[in-house]
């Protein structure tokens, strides 16, 4: 997109919204004070991440969450990573400033090619995944095999699209936060003269300044959504979005000498700061349809389909090992504090997935048993294209002392791109919900999976080919009409973990595996609070990089040892979670969200790792908001937040656990009238007391930490017509 059109979006939100603003003025008419309400509380009473269409979350014997569009401009939630603060089960998982935002739940980390879903259909999660034309973001905690198939045993995160509204929709925000990131939005929806056509539409643009000094960059953002009231009974769905954003990404940090936590850092260091340094780049576009008819009463059926295409230019100052120490230590930076700094580009990386889903549902009823059925079929592929990846070694730098380090000598690029890897996924689902009787209900469902794949491993391809039984099985008891109990035992399926750099056996692909799940839970609501609490157990096969064995590879005509990426044995995760959120009384609400999580490996052979926790998993996380409406200040609204998080392991040895953590936040919100035009007025400020932690930590690359962010403001105007 071209400077210009980047910066004529971004005056369109704020021209839109003070013209009509000064208009109003200009008119004569009054200010007036208004009360602005709405519930804020996370949880909204509807999901269809649980199963094949929008269903009450109470009688859905899963755990799930979801954030609607409401709570995420209550909250300025502007990213996939600041709503996920609002739920404990969700952890970042290298999350790091400008690049993936990359999750992990119940202590799982999330696919990047099948656990991100937009309106259920797979998407990738490398880039920044837009909220602008998203109605709600859901999470469903646990496996998913029997509705989305493929995907890790942590859950997914489903993105559900704004759609057209029925009455007049004129929207505008703007924001101005952190060193002076720039943010604007607008938000159109109606219908058109001829009221069988409705339209949504949304764009935005952001000039970007992190909180980690240099980490710059800029985002633009258009999306349309239509639809077709073809016939009573008839309707067609149409949606679309393109965005662009290109930014200097954030490196984490190593321990010192392999061993010990680097203290005294800073969490605005940008230690991709070099004169060569370049952002990332990275463009994605999806095109979805859908179309339902009416059969008969009680019956529909539906075809869905989502087309998405990525493309990435990815470049870093990379930090990795220490060279300027006795023999070195990889991974690990020196004792000083020096790192080696590598150029590393991956130029033209290209994804590809598309998707159709074809279903039929419908309710009857077999003597005294009331049925609900949903039968289905779907198919998905997967195009990954990318070339062989730069990683030079440069010069060094260091984590106290930043350093530029200059090219010596001629730069690589990136060799040829071409198709690395395929994947195709077929299935078969059916799914009946049947009333035994009026308080006791059976979710029985059976999803047979195909699986094709297809990976270039140099000199050529190595294809597989599997198929699976997933089976799904849950009791639904209602106490009441406000409370419900339930136990579900379910198989999940996920594609094997690929070796990741500086491994001996890098870009080798495991096998699939197979994942169990059981759990039992009550939901309710009980004095103006909607409840919830979980006990699950969920197990799978464990896939690490061996710290104890090493293999010879040839790097460049050298020989080096480097450590396996291998499956070993097996971990469990066993936890708790609770939830409770709604009014405490006049003005006042609250939400809490608590998961106390064991993991443990074993199986594995080896007495370093069996018995130890898995990595990036705290043993209990928190999150805690509290709003009150002031009533001597109608349209005044102050709110609080408070989040911890256990202690983590570092490594699956767990020689290293990094201390868990405290953060606070504040904000506050106020409304107003002018004329016809209702002005929401936003101020936050994030971690409140400036502390240093670090947020997030990974085995991943050699094994790295991230820092969280210091304390950070927003202000923002949100302008409705």
């Amino acid at each position: 997109m071209k400077p210009e059109l980047k910066y004529s979006l971004l005056a369109c939100a704020i021209a839109q919204a003070f013209a009509f603003n000064a208009h109003a003025q200009e008119q004569g008419q009054p200010i007036a004070e208004v009360v602005v309400t709405g519930a804020r509380a996370p949880n909204l009473e509807r999901a269809a991440v649980g199963g094949f269409a929008d269903t009450a979350i109470v009688d859905t014997p899963a755990s799930i969450t979801a954030i609607g569009r409401s709570q995420m401009q209550d909250l300025s939630i502007r990213s996939a990573t600041e709503a996920m603060r609002y739920d404990a089960s969700v952890s970042d998982a290298y999350n790091a400033v400008g690049y993936a935002e990359q999750f992990s739940i119940r202590g799982f980390a999330l696919d990047n090619n099948y656990s991100y879903r937009k309106d259920g259909f797979a998407i990738p999660g490398d880039t920044q995944i837009a909220l602008e034309n998203k109605e709600r973001i859901e999470v469903l905690k646990g496996l998913a095999g029997l509705s989305a198939g493929v995907a890790t045993p942590g859950g997914i995160v489903n993105y559900v699209t704004k759609r057209p509204t029925n009455t007049p929709l004129r929207s505008a925000t703007v924001e101005v936060s952190e060193r002076g990131t720039l943010y604007g939005t607008v938000d159109l929806g109606g219908r058109f003269e001829d009221r069988r056509f409705g339209y949504r539409i949304n764009a935005a643009a952001a000039d970007l300044h992190s909180y980690v000094r240099g980490a710059n960059g800029e985002r633009q953002f258009v999306s349309g959504a239509f639809d077709w009231q073809i016939s009573p009974d008839a309707k067609l769905e149409l949606d679309m979005d393109y965005q662009h954003k290109a930014q200097l990404t954030a490196p984490g940090y190593q321990l010192i000498r392999g061993e010990v936590l680097p203290s005294g850092v800073s969490s605005k260091l940008l230690m991709n700061d070099q004169p060569w340094a370049r952002p990332v780049d990275t463009r994605d576009t999806n095109l979805g349809l859908r179309f339902e008819y009416r059969l008969a009463d009680g019956w529909k059926a539906t075809i869905a389909g989502n087309k998405h295409w990525f493309k990435r230019d990815d470049y870093t100052a990379f930090p990795y090992g220490c060279s300027n120490e006795g023999d070195g230590y990889y991974p690990g930076y020196c004792s000083n504090g020096d790192y080696d700094v590598y150029d590393y580009q991956s130029v033209g990386e290209r994804k590809s997935p598309w998707g159709v889903q074809a279903m039929l549902q419908g309710r009857f009823a077999t003597g005294a048993l009331r049925h609900q059925l949903t039968v289905g079929a779907s198919w998905a592929e997967r195009h990954d294209s990318f070339g062989d990846y730069v990683y030079d070694y440069v010069g060094y730098s260091n984590i106290w002392h930043p350093l530029d380090t200059p090219h010596v000598g001629p730069e690589r690029v990136t060799g040829p791109v071409f198709e690395r890897r395929s994947d195709q996924e077929s299935a078969l689902f059916a799914q009946d919900i049947v009333g035994i009787t009026s308080q006791l209900t059976l979710h029985g469902g059976l999803r047979y999976v195909q699986t094709k794949r297809r990976d270039y491993i140099d000199p050529d391809y190595v294809a597989s080919r599997d198929s699976f039984l997933l089976p799904s099985v849950a009791l639904v008891y209602g106490l009441n009409r406000d409370w419900n109990v339930y136990g579900a035992v379910s198989h999940g399926l996920q594609h094997g973990g690929i070796a990741p750099m500086e491994t001996a056996n890098e870009n080798q692909v495991m096998e699939p595996g197979r994942s169990k799940q059981f759990e039992i839970g009550m939901k309710g609501s009980m004095a103006g609070l909607n409840l919830s609490a979980s006990l699950f157990q969920i197990r799978q096969g464990l896939e690490y990089t061996d710290p104890n064995r090493t293999l010879p590879v040839v790097v460049d005509g050298e020989t080096e040892q480097r450590h396996p990426y291998v499956r070993g044995g097996r971990e469990t995760h066993r936890g708790l979670e609770l939830a409770a959120d709604g009014k405490l009384g006049a003005g006042l609400q609250a939400g809490v969200s608590l998961m106390a999580l064991n993991t443990r490996q074993d199986g594995t052979g080896d007495a370093a790792i069996d018995g130890k926790r898995v990595t990036d998993a705290p043993n209990f996380k928190s999150t805690t908001w509290i709003e009150y409406a002031v009533p001597r200040l109608p349209g005044l609204k102050l709110d609080a937040n408070w989040q911890y998080a256990g202690r983590k392991a570092f490594d699956v040895e767990n020689r290293v656990l990094v201390p868990g953590y405290h953060v606070f936040g504040l904000g506050a919100a106020y409304g107003l009238k002018v004329g016809a035009t209702k002005i929401t007025l936003r101020a936050r400020v994030d971690n409140l007391f400036d502390k240093f932690y670090w947020r997030d930590v990974t085995p991943a690359l050699g094994g790295y930490l991230l820092p969280g962010a210091p304390r950070t403001f927003r202000l923002s105007g949100q302008f409705d017509f």
